[in-house]
């Protein structure tokens, strides 16, 4: 009850600051709220090779994405915490004056957000499949008070486009977000451009090998599990690491990549073979030094699959 009563107040504090700065006429700009970052990274980069307007990109605080390729004059990062008065009411004036929105992420703050008109609030997502429920499929869901389930109502509404790797997730995402067929934009999902990038590829791969020397010339396993709620109370792997290193001998490398809301809570492991690469910011560089993926249902093998490796 606490919970919701921080969050009914924060909202309502968004909902007026959100409406005066709606007072500012709107800019030929596209705003980009990112917890994760790579689909972000690319369909930005479009928006400035096309010259469609301005980049404002507002990156949440657990954000660890490098936007490497995004150096220009006309971006513009912010790191959005409703905690840091001025970044907060500089993030609501940019949300409140854009041409487009962009998120990539379930955010709170949408459910009091009336885009003035013409605006656009597009849902780039930040995973490619659909084994792992979410949204309104979300099993944990339930138990939740009845205020929680009419904020995701009024999250959801907001989103006027959905991008979508094809027709099969269109029917997925549509049971997701309560949405109409006529919302997907099937385009493909943005970030793995990277894996038909030949140049990309090569420094992705010269880049981790410079960071981790140590795997030169062996072969890596990556285990990468994705997210589960109760590691929050007790951060564990599913995985004996060190009986691994000792079964593979040593011609491999172990990374071990987790998900990043536990990754700071997960205790470092100390095998001269295993290596943390839980804050190595793009996962996708990893992807391409790694030999063998180990994951669960996170939606990360669909990806490793387009590099045609087990």
């Amino acid at each position: 009850m606490l919970k919701e009563f921080i969050i009914t107040i924060y909202l309502l504090c968004t909902r007026i600051l959100f409406n005066l700065m709606k007072c500012f006429p709107k800019r030929q700009k596209y705003v980009f709220v990112s917890s994760f970052g790579d689909n972000v990274e690319y369909v930005a980069r479009e928006v400035l090779q096309a010259e469609l307007g301005d980049v404002v990109i507002l990156r949440s605080k657990r954000s660890r994405y490098p936007y490497e390729r995004l150096s220009s004059e006309r971006v513009t990062f912010i790191q959005y915490d409703a905690m840091n008065p001025i970044t907060y009411i500089k993030s609501m004036y940019h949300l409140a004056t854009a041409k487009t929105v962009f998120v990539d992420n379930y955010f709170a703050f949408l459910s009091v957000m009336n885009f003035k008109k013409d605006v656009e609030c597009i849902q780039l997502w930040h995973a490619a499949g659909a084994i792992k429920r979410f949204g309104f499929e979300d099993p944990s869901n339930i138990g939740r008070p009845l205020a929680a389930y009419q904020r995701f109502e009024r999250v959801y509404a907001r989103f006027h486009k959905i991008i979508v790797g094809s027709d099969e997730m269109a029917d997925v995402f549509q049971k997701a977000f309560n949405c109409s067929a006529d919302q997907f934009l099937t385009t493909g999902i943005p970030r793995t451009d990277f894996f038909h990038d030949e140049e990309a590829l090569e420094k992705a791969a010269a880049k981790v090998t410079s960071t981790y020397p140590q795997i030169a010339d062996k072969k890596v396993v990556m285990y990468a599990p994705t997210f589960r709620r109760n590691q929050l109370e007790q951060p564990s792997i599913a995985l004996d690491v060190k009986r691994m290193c000792e079964e593979l001998g040593d011609d491999y490398i172990i990374f071990v990549r987790l998900h990043p809301a536990v990754s700071s809570k997960q205790s470092s492991f100390t095998h001269a073979r295993v290596i943390d690469v839980s804050n190595y910011p793009v996962i996708h560089d990893l992807l391409v030094v790694t030999d063998v993926l180990i994951s669960d249902y996170s939606s990360l093998p669909y990806e490793f699959a387009l590099l045609e490796k087990p």
